[in-house]
């Protein structure tokens, strides 16, 4: 196992960690919306997510992805994200055993946050807002903060990326 190249964006650390992938345990976690009519079995209805745990030599890995990770016990792979807890939280995957990477789309989120920025740019500008109101105001902070947060993490996945590829 080795750690390569931290980076620091914004306040979080990333690193890349690179080794052998042992102990691999992959799990599904799903979510189905309450509101599904009970007669649709659409798996647009669902909200997954692929969790990978393993071993990269001595440190604990933990990855989270809206696909399943294409790797397997014994995989050469590099990884690049920030602890958390006790374990390595995964942004980005290079696996070299099988040629491939991965990493969520962060282009998606940018677009997101800039949708998001939007609504909340609209709302500041409503009469409402203007003349104190409470519930525009409120909706102009949460929509704020969701854009602050989507283009946040926008820019990590893409700062984590770039770790892998240097």
């Amino acid at each position: 196992m080795s750690i390569t190249k931290p980076s620091t964006f914004l306040s979080t650390s990333l690193h890349a960690v690179s080794g052998t992938v042992s102990n691999l345990n992959n799990e599904l976690l799903e979510y189905v919306n309450p509101e599904k009519p009970t007669h649709d079995d659409s798996p647009i209805y669902f909200k997954r997510f692929f969790i990978s745990k393993f071993n990269l030599g001595n440190k604990a890995i933990e990855a989270a992805f809206s696909t399943r990770m294409k790797i397997a016990d014994g995989d050469l792979l590099t990884v690049s994200g920030y602890p958390k807890g006790g374990s390595f939280q995964v942004l980005a995957y290079q696996n070299s055993s099988q040629q491939v990477s991965g990493h969520e789309n962060w282009m998606m989120l940018g677009l997101g946050a800039l949708f998001f920025a939007a609504v909340a740019l609209g709302l500041l500008n409503s009469e409402l807002v203007v003349e104190g109101a409470l519930v525009p105001k409120l909706f102009l902070f949460g929509f704020t903060l969701v854009a602050i947060y989507m283009g946040y993490r926008a820019l990590l996945i893409r700062e984590a990326i770039k770790l892998l590829s240097s």
